[in-house]
């Protein structure tokens, strides 16, 4: 028997459920410390955006954090993922080899950490590229008004 397709559609977990289980699978220290780091990212991003006329100087001192938060988070997630392939292969060489299915999902969950990370180190760059592009047209204002 066929189901509606909103019965079907209902079944499937939403975006944020399964962001939420891959958070948890990829280990609670790791991704919370790059959680933490995104939300410190998008307020310090925040605050540049305030400043951007107001105090070209600020606006370049938080770029800087702003890029530092962002690569201390790829930083964390490819620690934690090096963490785990080496615990991944102690389990190996421990039980003297390993299903493929379980190899294959330990290196599923090994990456996850680099993949949260990674995002959040793309859109702290991002939001870089744009505070440098708008504080350039800013200056470029400053000047005209000068002249």
């Amino acid at each position: 028997m066929k189901l509606p397709i909103f019965i079907t559609m209902q079944e499937q977990p939403g975006l944020f459920t399964q962001i939420g289980h891959r958070i948890q699978e990829g280990g609670p220290f790791a991704m919370s410390t790059i959680i933490f780091c995104f939300i410190i990212m998008i307020a310090l991003s925040v605050v540049a955006f305030i400043n951007l006329k107001k105090n070209p100087a600020r606006t370049a001192k938080y770029k800087m954090l702003i890029n530092q938060i962002v690569l201390l988070a790829l930083v964390i997630g490819l620690f934690n993922s090096i963490l785990g392939l080496i615990q991944a292969f102690d389990s190996i060489e421990a039980t003297g080899g390993g299903e493929p299915a379980l190899v294959a999902g330990g290196i599923k969950i090994t990456l996850l950490s680099p993949i949260f990370g990674g995002f959040v180190f793309i859109a702290g760059r991002i939001v870089t590229f744009i505070l440098t592009w708008l504080s350039q047209e800013t200056n470029t204002d400053i000047v005209k008004d000068l002249k």
